[in-house]
């Protein structure tokens, strides 16, 4: 986070750059940050008769109003306060007033009806002190973002109007200095209207639906901030590096000046990177706001040799430097703002037309999941640590977000952790209706873009920048966006679409957006092949399995466990599956589970309750998510990366996600964890084959593969075990599967890989069928290939039923539980996917979210498992965690 200082600080004679000794901490000061969070009130336009002049004076009495925190919007206040039921229960979102657009419809397309209370604006109102510090500063009035116009008043004075503040991604700054009071009470008055179906605003597209506001308000948060005569903004250090050596670096610092007076100013700016200090004169006219750069050629300091530095998690450390820049006039400092950055160079090549990113010279398969905020925008903090827990914990390395900008918090915990961040605009809105677009929203584009730059272009986690998303902008709008690119120094590749069309202005992408969005047999992701092997199987949007760049894919439907399935709906519509679950998967084609269910009834028998629907659902999931990320990884680097569709949910959801709303971790999230293995072994369904497939950056040496195939009644059929190598990042086919007879129906395939001194280092376990899996190519379309004929796993329904010895042990250490289970098959049978979980005392709630170290695994006879859970130890309530045990032919 910056902070923000107004002392002077005494700078040292130039040091060495990126000295490990610590530098000495800048003193605390007053805070010259003002949050504007509590204490405002909400009411619609209908209700006040008073213009701005007069609600923005403290004479108003706002009787009858709404008491709502920001950043909030007008409909999740309302909820808030219980005006609106849940609406993220049930259809209870459909009793919402304005919600008459039709179930699975693009509400950002579809203008609101004229009785709707959003059609209308709303107000926001906040009295407020500024401290008697404040006297003589320069005041900015900043809002982070506000949807979709507004008319700002404060103290009577209106400072912003509707025609010039819109645009749901700009961030706006204000000179309040005039305006404001100090030591007595301000009144700031918001008038905030909602987009229409023709605006650049935020659009969840076939996500989820959307609330009948469509996310008007002020959603982002409100402050003010005290400087001298000229603000600092954005503090910036890019860099590139001497790969592959990386032996030196070379830095390039920079930061928006602001003159807030009306009369020009010269002053110093002063950057210290560590106990480095460079420094260079400036004059601004009045009014000026101007980027000033240091380069590293004119700055020798900028050139560090043996940086540290930052890699995302799975290749190695995320290093940070702190950055404290300044701006001093006559010796005092007027502005003071402090960040950190990575020293790391991001690079891309089109190779054989795919796109494949490098990190400080390696090159990285990306592996990932598309984000989504929560359908209101609500924020939380906690969450958003929780939520990063479980990318890091499946082993995901990056975080795509189509037009859904998040907060600092989201972008500084991706820094700190090494997660590689995707970003660009959304599509399926006016923000791709290009024809329709008027003057004013080429101008809101070009500034959303120069005002989320900004914010961006300064962390490391932050790895590429897409213009369009299922359309390259037009020629005329791409070169503005790649000017303002280049002009803020952005230092990443930039794509334009997510899609395999070529860009009028620059080209090929590199990259495609073929799907499958819709349910597909595990067996499509590695028979699919590339246009060039296989041009008869590609859909009109080419082919989607594992080879190129996939930016949005996934095997369909993800139905959460029972316990998630039974708190988003009403009893009495757990089962069977009627349109209340309809409701809670997608729109468009993705509105209802008749292909996921077809193809689950087919495959492991038809479901007969809510428990046997759920349970077969987390067991199709599991398999399709593995299979998925595991043809990728097998691929590459012919295969470069895939984005799971999605990463999580808006609201409750039945589609699209690797853990649920309630953060609940399913089948999909272990699928995925499994195929994410460091070390991991891979079977392909095209050719039986057996893979290794390294993600780590070192060499391992003396490894074991033991290859068993067992039947229905685990006899074993096939063993084989085989020395290996894996070399850093690497891929390697070990062996084919030869024929074996008498197999079951179902059958089994147990992959461990041991290293030198006998310990499990991967593992993989597969349910496979002598019925082939057909896929029907011919009838392929956008977002799926159909299944014509199925594999049969109904004989898992015959397993034995068995009985586990299960012992746990839970303690806390720290701020964290854990909890240890021991898990033994004393039976002959196999026990399959078996399920754990850990409640808040005997019958309480699941304790969530969690992480497990595995989960819905399969134990062989004789076999016995430990499995580590840990969580937040105040989750339990003080309950003695019980863990319960559960499975698919359990007793």
């Amino acid at each position: 986070m910056i902070r923000r200082t107004l002392c002077t600080l005494p700078l040292a004679l130039l040091l060495p750059l990126f000295s490990l000794a610590q530098a000495p901490a800048h003193p605390a000061t007053p805070s010259a940050r003002l949050p504007l969070s509590d204490g405002w009130s909400l009411q619609s336009s209908c209700k006040v008769e008073e213009k701005g002049e007069v609600v923005s004076t403290p004479k108003f009495e706002p009787r009858g109003w709404y008491n709502v925190s920001v950043p909030t919007t007008v409909v999740a206040a309302l909820v808030k306060h219980k005006v609106y039921p849940d609406p993220d229960y049930g259809m209870n979102l459909r009793s919402l007033p304005g919600v008459t657009y039709p179930i699975g419809g693009n509400f950002s397309n579809i203008p609101m009806e004229q009785d709707s209370p959003f059609l209308i604006p709303w107000w926001y109102r906040k009295e407020f002190t500024l401290p008697a510090a404040y006297k003589g500063r320069t005041l900015w009035l900043k809002f982070g973002g506000l949807n979709y116009r507004a008319n700002i008043w404060l103290n009577g004075k209106k400072i912003g109007a509707k025609e010039d503040v819109a645009g749901a991604w700009r961030t706006w700054e204000f000179n309040i200095t005039e305006a404001a009071k100090i030591g007595a009470p301000n009144v700031l008055a918001v008038e905030i209207f909602s987009p229409t179906e023709n605006d650049l605003a935020i659009t969840f597209v076939d996500w989820n639906p959307a609330p009948p506001d469509k996310n008007m308000g002020l959603w982002r948060a409100v402050e003010v901030d005290a400087t001298g005569p000229v603000a600092l903004r954005y503090p910036t250090a890019v860099s590139k590096v001497d790969s592959p050596a990386n032996m030196a670096a070379h830095v390039t610092l920079t930061a928006l000046l602001k003159n807030g007076t009306n009369q020009p100013v010269k002053g110093t700016l002063k950057a210290q990177i560590e106990k480095a200090e460079v420094s260079q004169e400036v004059e601004l006219a009045a009014g000026e706001s101007r980027d000033v750069t240091f380069t590293p050629e004119q700055f020798p300091q900028l050139n560090p040799e043996h940086p540290r530095l930052w890699w995302p998690t799975q290749m190695g450390k995320p290093e940070l430097y702190p950055l404290h820049m300044e701006f001093e006039i006559a010796g005092k400092v007027s502005d003071s703002a402090d960040t950190h950055f990575g020293i790391r160079q991001v690079t891309s090549e089109l190779t054989d037309n795919h796109r494949v990113f490098s990190i400080n010279g390696k090159k990285i398969l990306i592996r990932g999941g598309g984000w989504s905020p929560d359908m209101m925008l609500r924020e939380s903090s906690q969450r958003l640590q929780d939520e990063f827990r479980y990318v890091r914990d499946m082993g995901l390395n990056t975080v795509r977000l189509e037009g859904k900008l998040e907060t600092q918090e989201f972008f500084d915990l991706a820094d700190k952790q090494g997660i590689l961040l995707m970003a660009g605009w959304c599509c399926c809105d006016h923000w791709e209706h290009w024809p329709k677009w008027k003057p004013e929203d080429f101008k809101i584009a070009e500034q959303s873009l120069r005002d989320q730059i900004y914010r961006l272009r300064s962390h490391p986690s932050l790895f590429a920048w897409l213009n369009g998303s299922d359309n390259p902008p037009p020629p005329d709008v791409e070169q503005t966006y790649l000017r303002v690119e280049k002009e803020l120094l952005w230092p990443n590749p930039t794509v334009s679409s997510a899609t395999a069309k070529s860009a009028g202005f620059s080209g090929e992408s590199g990259v495609k957006m073929t799907g499958p969005y819709e349910y597909v047999a595990p067996g499509y992701w590695q028979q699919d092949r590339s246009e060039k092997e296989a041009p008869e199987r590609c859909n009109p949007g080419g082919c989607g399995g594992g080879y190129g760049f996939n930016t949005e894919t996934s095997m369909g439907p993800a139905v959460p466990p029972i316990e998630s399935i039974k708190t988003m709906l009403p009893k009495e519509h757990w089962w069977p599956v009627d349109d209340f679950w309809n409701y809670h998967t997608g729109g468009g084609v993705f509105k209802d589970l008749h292909v996921f269910t077809e193809a689950l009834n087919a495959r492991f028998g038809p479901a007969s309750s809510l428990d046997d629907y759920a349970l077969k659902s987390q067991l199709q999931s599991y398999e399709g998510v593995r299979a998925m990320y595991e043809a990728y990884s097998r691929n590459k680097y012919n295969a470069t990366g895939v984005i799971q569709w999605m990463l999580n949910s808006a609201w409750p959801s039945m589609i699209w996600h690797l853990y649920d709303f309630y953060l609940r971790p399913g089948g999909g999230y272990f699928g995925a964890k499994k195929a994410m293995e460091a070390l991991h072994p891979v079977y392909g369904y095209d050719d039986h084959s057996v893979w290794v497939v390294s993600s780590q950056y070192e060499d391992a040496k003396g490894l074991k593969l033991i290859t068993k195939v067992l039947n229905l009644d685990a006899s074993e059929k096939f063993s084989q075990e085989t020395p290996l190598d894996a070399t850093a990042d690497s891929t390697s086919k070990v062996l084919t599967l030869p024929e074996i007879g008498d197999l079951s129906p179902t059958y089994f395939l147990v992959l461990r890989l041991q290293d030198a001194s006998g310990k499990t280092v991967g593992s993989n376990f597969y349910w496979l069928s002598t019925k082939t899996e057909t896929i029907d190519w011919e009838k392929s379309n956008w977002y799926t290939t159909p299944t014509s004929s199925y594999a049969d796993y109904t004989a898992l329904s015959q397993l034995p039923k068995v009985t586990l010895k299960v012992m746990d042990h839970s303690e806390v250490k720290g701020e964290n539980g854990e909890t240890q289970v021991t898990l033994e098959n004393p039976s002959k049978s196999l026990a399959f996917f078996v399920r754990l979980k850990v409640s808040k005392g005997k019958g309480g709630e699941e304790i969530l979210p969690v992480l497990w170290q595995d989960n819905y695994i399969s134990l062989l006879p004789g076999e016995k498992r430990e499995v580590t859970a840990t969580y937040r130890s105040s989750l339990s309530g003080g309950a003695k965690p019980v863990v319960e045990v559960s499975g698919w032919n359990l007793e």
